[in-house]
């Protein structure tokens, strides 16, 4: 394989990446909370990182999870903003 087809084959990749996150953002724009909104924007920016940094499927799957976890810590800390202690995320008293 030269190192033209490796390429070519790369920007595939990453195309069907950006394709697959598109898609999965529209059947689940309608997220319930940003914790689950975050989970899902970060396992796709996870995903076409880990592609592009390892170029091989583990790292897609392995950058889409920690993208997913990451994002949704996150999220679910803009879900606790502006709320009062006792309401919400059952950490009521």
């Amino acid at each position: 394989m030269t190192r033209t087809d490796r390429s070519c084959r790369h920007r595939g990749t990453l195309a069907a990446s950006f394709a697959g996150l598109l898609a999965a953002t529209t059947m689940l724009g309608g997220c319930s909370n940003r914790a689950h909104s975050g989970a899902l924007i970060g396992a796709g920016v996870g995903a076409v990182a880990g592609q592009a940094i390892g170029r091989n499927t583990e790292s897609t799957v392995g950058g889409a999870l920690i993208g997913a976890g990451v994002g949704y810590v996150i999220g679910s800390d803009y879900d606790g903003v502006g709320r009062r202690p006792g309401h919400g995320h059952g950490h009521g008293h």
